[in-house]
C-alpha cells in the first residue's frame, strides 16, 4: 500500500524506468553494461516505491496516552522553552527520520487540533540544533482531555523539498489516523506537558501510531 502523497513520484519513476528499460535494450550493445543499467533502473524504483509506503498501523487507542507520529529514532529528550505557541517550558521530544524510514505522519493523540501553522524555512541537516526554528517545518497544537495541549512539529531535512499538513484548526482528529507527510529524510519533535512520563530512551527506534512516547495520569 502506497501514501497518496507518492502517486504522482511513483508515476513518473515508472515512465522513467521503463524508457530506460527500452533505451538500455536498443542502444546499449554490451550484455554487461545492459545489465548494470537494468540494475539501477530497477534499484531506483525500489528506493521511490519504499518511501512511499504507508503500511497498516495497529494503534491502541486512549487519551492516557501519546503514540509515536512517525518511524525513526528518538535523538532528542529535554526540557525546553517552546516559544512560538506555548511560550513556556515543555518536554522537548525529537523523532529522526532517515530516507529509509516510512514518512507519513500520524496523529499522536485525539483532540481538537487548536493551531495549525505553515513556517518556509531553510533545509538544514534535521538532526541540526537550529533546524527546529530555521528549516521549512509547521507547527500543530491538539487539545486533548487528559494531556490538554500538545503540540508537534514537521521539519524538513536537508533533502525533504515538501510538508504535506492535514491538520486544519478547529478539527477533530482521531489518534494514529493520517496527519501528513514529509518527502524525504526529516525530523518531527513533540513538545509534552512537564508532567508526562516519558516511557521512551535516547536512539530508541519508534513505529508510528504503535509506539507509546508518553504517558499521563490525570483523569480526564
Amino acid at each position: 500500500m502506497f501514501h497518496k502523497e507518492g502517486f504522482n513520484s511513483i508515476a513518473i519513476a515508472l515512465a522513467v524506468v521503463t524508457t530506460g528499460f527500452l533505451l538500455t535494450d536498443r542502444f546499449v550493445g554490451l550484455s554487461w553494461l545492459q545489465y548494470t543499467l537494468y540494475g539501477a533502473l530497477f534499484l531506483l524504483l525500489v528506493i521511490i516505491l519504499q518511501f512511499f509506503r504507508n503500511p497498516k498501523r495497529h494503534t491502541v487507542e486512549g487519551d492516557g496516552h501519546v503514540v509515536a507520529p512517525v518511524d525513526g529514532k528518538v535523538v532528542v529528550i529535554e526540557e525546553v522553552f517552546e516559544k512560538e505557541y506555548f511560550k513556556d517550558k515543555r518536554i522537548q521530544v525529537s523523532i529522526f527520520m532517515s530516507p529509509l524510514n516510512v514518512h507519513v505522519t500520524r496523529y499522536g493523540l485525539s483532540g481538537l487540533v487548536k493551531f495549525s501553522k505553515y513556517h518556509p524555512g531553510k533545509f538544514l541537516v534535521a538532526w541540526h540544533p537550529k533546524a527546529s526554528e530555521e528549516n521549512e517545518r509547521t507547527t500543530v497544537v491538539v487539545e486533548n482531555p487528559v494531556f490538554g495541549a500538545v503540540l508537534y512539529r514537521q521539519i524538513a531535512g536537508a533533502l525533504a523539498k515538501r510538508i504535506v499538513n492535514y491538520a486544519k484548526k478547529d478539527a477533530v482528529v482521531k489518534q494514529g489516523t493520517d496527519a501528513g507527510f514529509i518527502k524525504f529524510g526529516s525530523r518531527v519533535d513533540l513538545f509534552l506537558p512537564l508532567d508526562s512520563e516519558i516511557v521512551v530512551k535516547l536512539n530508541q527506534t519508534v513505529k508510528g501510531a504503535e509506539n507509546i512516547i508518553a504517558k499521563h495520569t490525570k483523569k480526564p
